[in-house]
């Protein structure tokens, strides 16, 4: 595998006033960046060099995992926003949502509820897992739903460096931020259907 830090899908000040170019760039260039940075170390001329970043997740342990991980999941959640996002997801969306939590707001206070339960340092995920049920978790440090089989569909990061500069310590006013003017339901709704064929393929479980 050859690592490369994947180019933000916006312009760093494109998430303004939710999150600032001054946090954007911090976050990718020194957070995101460095971790990548330690991961090359890590892995340079060992097998491990060979597998992908998912690969790297289900698979390995300690300092490997923890800047694989990271920097997996900082590449989902600058793809989980979008300028002028929020808002209502379209109508497949909003019925989805709506068959696993009773409604979008529902959905989306369940998300805010994990982001502020989360103690410290983590991450806040909606998932599908193998049975095709949506759910909201949240994860310490940099812990994956991939390592338990779920799927990814979006995710929000709660570690303090993703909002300190621009909210202190309010993480509350960041969430609110992320999910009412920044949440990409577009790239929810393509992960979802890319789950679709993974969920296909996956063993029926007899319980």
């Amino acid at each position: 595998m050859k690592l490369a830090l994947a180019p933000l899908p916006y312009a760093e000040s494109a998430l303004d006033p939710y999150v600032s170019a001054r946090t954007v760039h911090e976050h990718y260039e020194s957070h995101h960046a460095g971790y990548l940075r330690k991961l090359a170390k890590l892995i340079e001329g060992k097998p491990e060099e060979q597998l992908s970043l998912e690969e790297l997740i289900r698979t390995s342990t300690g300092d490997v995992f923890e800047n694989a991980a990271q920097v997996w999941n900082h590449d989902f959640y600058w793809r989980s926003m979008r300028p002028d996002g929020g808002g209502p997801p379209d109508k497949a969306m909003a019925a989805t949502l709506v068959d696993a939590f009773g409604s979008v707001a529902n959905c989306k206070q369940q998300i805010a509820e994990a982001a502020s339960e989360r103690f410290g340092s983590g991450w806040v995920w909606l998932t599908r897992d193998e049975k095709g049920r949506l759910r909201v978790e949240s994860s310490a440090n940099a812990d994956n739903p991939m390592q338990s089989g779920r799927i990814p569909l979006l995710t929000l990061d709660v570690w303090e460096h993703a909002y300190y500069l621009d909210y202190q310590s309010e993480r509350d006013r960041y969430v609110k931020g992320f999910l009412d003017h920044l949440l990409d339901w577009t790239f929810v709704a393509e992960n979802l259907e890319s789950a679709q064929d993974a969920i296909q393929e996956a063993p029926e479980d007899d319980d």
